[in-house]
C-alpha cells in the first residue's frame, strides 16, 4: 500500500459512514415515534377561584334619632367600640328642658287627679243627702275621667321626652370597629342626614360574598344531592387576600341563594371566616378558592388532546395506528390536565403529546420503543 492510496481509503470509509448515518436517520424519520401513555384511574383535587367581597357579619350605619348640634365626639376613627358605648353627644339643653316640663306636667296632672277624686267623693255624699243634683255628680265623675286621661297623656309625654333626652347620647348597638367620621363638633345633624355619623362593623367574623355560574351550581347540587347537603358537606374554602397572600384561616360556606340572578345568570354564595386578628376589613375584597376532590377518575394531559369545533379529541393507538376519538371532559381543570368523563376506558393507549400534529391513521411507535431499539443496536455494535 502506497502513501497515495491511504487518503483514498480514508475518503471511502468516511463516505460509507456518512451513508450509514443517512440510512439510519432516514429509517428513524420514516418511523413515527411519539410519547404515549396507558389510561389509568387516579385522584385529583382541583381548585376554582371566585372574586369575593368582604363584609363584617354585622355592619350598622349609625344615625341620630333627634336633631341638634354635635357637642362631643367620644371615639377615634377606626377605634374598637363595644355595644352600648356612647359615641356622640348631641346638644342636650333643649331636651333636658323638655323633659323637666314633662315631669312638671305629670306632677300637675297627678294633683288635678287627686282633686277630682276628692270632689267626686264629696259630691257622692252630698248627692245622697239631696244637697247636689245628679248633674253635679255626673260632672264630678267626668272631671275625674278627664283628670285620669290628662295624667296618662302627661306620663306618655314624659316617656317621650326621656327617650329624646337619652337619644342625645348616640350609642353603638353592636361591638365592632368604627369607620371614618364625616362630622365634627358643631355640626348640625338630624335623623334624615345623608351620611351616617359613623359605621360600626362587627368583624370578629367576616362574610365573603361571591357568585357562581348557574351550570357550576347545578354540578355542585348533582354532586352532593341538594343545596342543603352541599352546604353541610362541602370542604372548607380558602381566601386569597387582595395582596396575593393566603389568609391564615380557612372558611366554611354557610349560605347559598335560592334564586338565580336574571341579569347575570349566577347564584350568590356566602362563606364565613374567623377574623380574631381583625386583619380583614368590611368592604375589602379577595378570591375564594374552592377545592374539589375527584376519586377514581381518568386523568390525561391537555397536550394529549386537540379541539375541533368546540369538541375535544384524542388519538388512541389501535393496531399501531392513530385513531381519532372524541372525549368529554369535566368543566374544572388545573390548566395542565383534563378529567375525562366519557370516551376513554382504563387500559386504552393514547398519544400523550403532539396530538395536534398527527393525522388519522398515522403509524405510531412510542418513544420507549425507540429507546429499546437504540439500546439493542448499541449492544449489537
Amino acid at each position: 500500500m502506497t502513501l497515495r492510496t491511504i487518503p483514498a481509503i480514508m475518503a471511502i470509509c468516511a463516505i460509507a459512514l456518512t451513508s450509514c448515518r443517512q440510512v439510519q436517520e432516514t429509517k428513524t424519520q420514516k418511523e413515527n415515534y411519539y410519547e404515549t401513555m396507558e389510561v389509568t384511574l387516579g385522584e385529583r383535587t382541583l381548585t376554582t377561584g371566585y372574586s369575593a367581597a368582604i363584609s363584617g357579619v354585622q355592619t350598622v350605619e349609625i344615625r341620630p334619632q333627634v336633631s341638634g348640634m354635635i357637642t362631643d365626639i367620644l371615639i377615634e376613627e377606626g377605634e374598637n367600640v363595644t355595644k352600648g358605648q356612647v359615641l356622640f353627644v348631641i346638644d342636650q339643653t333643649p331636651y333636658k328642658a323638655a323633659y323637666e316640663i314633662a315631669v312638671a306636667n305629670v306632677k300637675s296632672a297627678e294633683a288635678a287627679l287627686s282633686t277630682a277624686k276628692l270632689i267626686l267623693a264629696s259630691n257622692k255624699d252630698l248627692y245622697a243627702q239631696d244637697v247636689v243634683s245628679e248633674f253635679d255628680l255626673m260632672t264630678a265623675q267626668n272631671d275625674l275621667t278627664e283628670a285620669e286621661a290628662r295624667l296618662a297623656l302627661c306620663k306618655a309625654e314624659e316617656v317621650n321626652a326621656s327617650n329624646n333626652l337619652s337619644y342625645t347620647e348616640v350609642r353603638s348597638p353592636v361591638n365592632g370597629v368604627a369607620s371614618m367620621i364625616p362630622y365634627r363638633v358643631g355640626a348640625l345633624v338630624s335623623s334624615n342626614i345623608t351620611q351616617p355619623l359613623v359605621t360600626v362593623s362587627d368583624d370578629s367574623h367576616v362574610y365573603a360574598y361571591f357568585s357562581m355560574a348557574e351550570n357550576q351550581m347545578l354540578d355542585m347540587v348533582q354532586q352532593y344531592g341538594s343545596l342543603n347537603n352541599a352546604i353541610r358537606q362541602m370542604p372548607e374554602v380558602e381566601l386569597i387576600m387582595s395582596n396575593g397572600q393566603k389568609y391564615e384561616h380557612t372558611g366554611k360556606i354557610n349560605a347559598i341563594s335560592g334564586t338565580i340572578s336574571e341579569s347575570t345568570g349566577s347564584v350568590s354564595i356566602r362563606a364565613v371566616f374567623s377574623n380574631r386578628n381583625h386583619l380583614l376589613r368590611n368592604g375589602g375584597s379577595g378570591t375564594i378558592i374552592i377545592p374539589t376532590t375527584l376519586h377514581d377518575c381518568i386523568i390525561i394531559p391537555q397536550s394529549a388532546t386537540y379541539e375541533l369545533q368546540d369538541r375535544v379529541f384524542v388519538y388512541k393507538v389501535i393496531d399501531g395506528k392513530a385513531s381519532s376519538t372524541e372525549i368529554r371532559i369535566a368543566s374544572q381543570n388545573n390548566g395542565v390536565e383534563y378529567i375525562v368523563t366519557d370516551g376513554l376506558e382504563v387500559g386504552d393507549i393514547i398519544v400523550a403529546e403532539g396530538a395536534g400534529l398527527i393525522k388519522e391513521g398515522t403509524a405510531i411507535k412510542s418513544k420507549n420503543d425507540l429507546l429499546k431499539e437504540q439500546n439493542e443496536e448499541e449492544e449489537q455494535e
